[in-house]
């Protein structure tokens, strides 16, 4: 009967020498040590993989090196598991990279775990127990604070019937990982096959693939069909997000890949050099970070020269948390929630981790205030699709959002994306903006009292206004175009902001002409209706009014704003009432006779070219007419 594969990894971790890759293959029969260097000098350099049979079901397990040298090609191996078997040597009890290692699977986010107490065969029962007491208070306050302890050899096979009883408990304990996210893998390893071409290997940390499925090779952007898949060794038409896997992919190029390298599916991922992550220092003694600190910064399987920045002024000591910028010196692949680890250079040890809130497109700055008030809000919203869906659509860099912009920062595929946007909309968090546009319900509400804040204002200071045109509102409240538009219809609908003539204003408001302007303003109002198409310049306004032209300035600015007077092409003002009259004049000759010269226009109102002209001008450019070449037409009635 085949065994059931699951997707769940376990790993080694421990001090070297303490029998880590001979437990393996005690449990797997598979020799993880492949280098030749390995066997020669009697101990793991690089990461094995291998099958293992728990129960009736298959998992992987990574077995990782010990020596405190190789501690990043463990932390690549860690990445990707989801429980430890943590091994101590009953001679050696524990050692500095039993510590290093499980501080390192702490800050990395695993939770489930037991404990091999290997090398029992050579030392006394007292010794074992001795041992095992040490262990249960070394592990006290740690995820494997309630970890089995089993005593074995990996000599005599002692305790190996207890270590299989305890892996079956452990693995029925860890929920495998969903498979409904974006597929990605970090690549552990890379070769050549002859008549298939490249394979890579690794551990899915998302997602699953399909046989046919296009995949691409990040950074260098490469795409190519997945042919060929093997799960624990064995063929299979699809991998899942934690099983260890070999990948064919025949348009990768071989000698282009590299460990830190992802495959994934196209579309969401992108390589980036600025991270900002939610950072935890070990508390040990002088452990800290310095602002624009260089570090080792480790995600994935890819480890990266990098320096720290802090984004508060308190200082980075044992025990910190807090948010911290990474800029990478070489691009590197990761997404929200991605966990990493910081390393520094001399010496060499790991002085915290934590997970990755966002890649970044430049580097957020300390001193702009908008940096800081959601920090909080955006590290919790990347463990939750629908508060990260939310967070996206109200912090948006381009309102309103679109679906393909949410999908790219999240990472969420598109399907599930658009089903939580019509929840949030369903529960009034977010609003249609249009087609696939989006804004959120407390943007919609802020933005709104902003204008009405506005509108107030301009009332306070321009009484005798009926209120501002639309582009000095833009101004006013600091909105693009379009927020402003689509806003403004919502309070228009709601009674809150009226509109006339193209001016807006609060219902409450009520124009008025200041009384020293009241004579003035009616003198000119009379002067442009009695010569309704030769009106007069506004240069023999002063000789015609008897006032200054600071104050016919301010009269005439007041007539247009209470569409009295209207602006048409070449500085020209026509009084509201000879546009209306002119309007009429066109549209029942244009209706009669389907086209009108242009030069004829200066017969309908008997006026001159000088005034008609524009006046035509004016009727195109409020869409009344069309016109080709010299001809005019009603709008959509052209002749043929």
């Amino acid at each position: 009967m085949p065994l059931e594969q699951i997707n769940v990894t376990l790993g080694t971790a421990g001090h070297i020498d303490h029998g880590k890759t001979t437990l393996v293959k005690n449990l797997t029969g598979c020799d993880t040590d492949r280098l030749k260097e390995e066997k020669e000098r009697g101990m793991s350099i690089e990461l094995g993989f291998a099958p293992c049979r728990i129960s009736e079901l298959q998992v992987g397990i990574v077995d990782v090196p010990g020596h405190e040298n190789f501690i990043k090609t463990m932390v690549a191996g860690a990445t990707g598991i989801d429980g430890v078997i943590l091994v101590v040597a009953a001679d050696d009890g524990i050692m500095p990279q039993t510590v290093e290692h499980l501080e390192i699977l702490t800050l990395l986010g695993v939770r489930y775990g037991l404990v091999a107490l290997t090398k029992i065969d050579r030392v006394a029962p007292d010794r074992v127990q001795a041992v095992i007491a040490d262990l249960q208070r070394f592990l006290a306050g740690t995820f494997l604070e309630a970890a089995t302890v089993v005593p074995v050899s990996n000599t005599t096979a002692e305790g190996f019937d207890v270590l299989a009883q305890a892996l079956a408990d452990l693995v029925q304990s860890i929920q495998p990982r969903p498979t409904d996210g974006v597929f990605r893998m970090p690549v552990e390893r890379t070769f050549s096959v002859k008549g298939y071409g490249t394979v890579v290997t690794g551990i899915p940390v998302s997602g699953l693939a399909k046989l046919e499925d296009e995949l691409v090779l990040l950074p260098n952007g490469t795409t190519g069909r997945l042919k060929a898949i093997q799960v624990y060794k064995k063929n299979a038409d699809q991998v899942k997000a934690g099983q260890c896997t070999a990948l064919n992919v025949r348009q990768f190029e071989h000698d282009a890949i590299t460990r830190g390298c992802v495959v994934a599916a196209p579309g969401y991922f992108q390589p980036a050099e600025w991270f900002l992550v939610k950072l935890k220092l070990l508390n040990h003694e002088k452990i800290f970070v310095k602002h624009g600190m260089d570090v080792r910064f480790h995600t994935g399987t890819s480890e990266s020269a990098a320096r720290a920045y802090l984004l508060t002024d308190a200082p980075a000591g044992p025990g910190f948390e807090g948010f911290v910028q990474i800029h990478t010196a070489e691009p590197v692949v990761a997404g929200p929630n991605d966990r990493f680890i910081l390393r520094t250079l001399s010496p060499v040890r790991t002085i915290g981790g934590g997970g990755i809130v966002e890649p970044l497109a430049q580097r957020l700055r300390r001193n702009h205030p908008e940096t800081f008030p959601n920090l909080e809000e955006w590290g919790r919203a990347v463990f939750d699709k629908n508060e990260f869906v939310e967070f996206g659509v109200r912090h948006g860099s381009v309102l309103p959002i679109r679906e393909a912009e949410i999908t790219g920062r999240t990472k969420i595929p598109a399907a599930q994306v658009r089903q939580i946007l019509r929840r949030l909309a369903d529960e009034k968090k977010i609003i249609a903006a249009g087609p696939d546009a989006w804004l959120h319900a407390q943007f919609t509400l802020n933005e709104s009292l902003r204008i009405i804040n506005a509108l107030k204002e301009f009332h306070q200071s321009r009484p005798e206004s009926p209120g501002p045109a639309f582009d000095q509102l833009v101004e006013l409240a600091g909105l693009e175009k379009n927020i402003l538009d689509f806003l403004l219809k919502g309070l228009k609908a709601q009674s809150k902001v009226v509109e006339q003539n193209g001016r807006f204003a609060l219902p409450e408001h009520r124009h008025t002409v200041p009384d020293q302007d009241r004579e003035l303003f009616d003198r000119i109002d009379r002067l442009f209706q009695d010569r309704p198409f030769n009106p007069p310049d506004l240069h023999e306004l002063p000789a015609l009014t008897g006032s200054p032209d600071a104050r016919i300035q301010r009269v005439i600015r007041l007539l247009i704003e209470q569409d009295r007077l209207v602006q048409a092409p070449e500085g020209l003002l026509f009084h509201r009432q000879a546009v209306e009259r002119a309007k009429a004049l066109l549209v029942d000759h244009l209706r009669k006779e389907g086209r009108l010269e242009s030069v004829k226009f200066k017969y309908l109102l008997d006026t001159t070219r000088k005034y008609a002209l524009p006046l035509l001008d004016y009727f195109d450019r409020v869409g009344l007419t069309s016109r080709i070449n010299n001809t005019r037409y009603l709008k959509n009635i052209q002749s043929r």
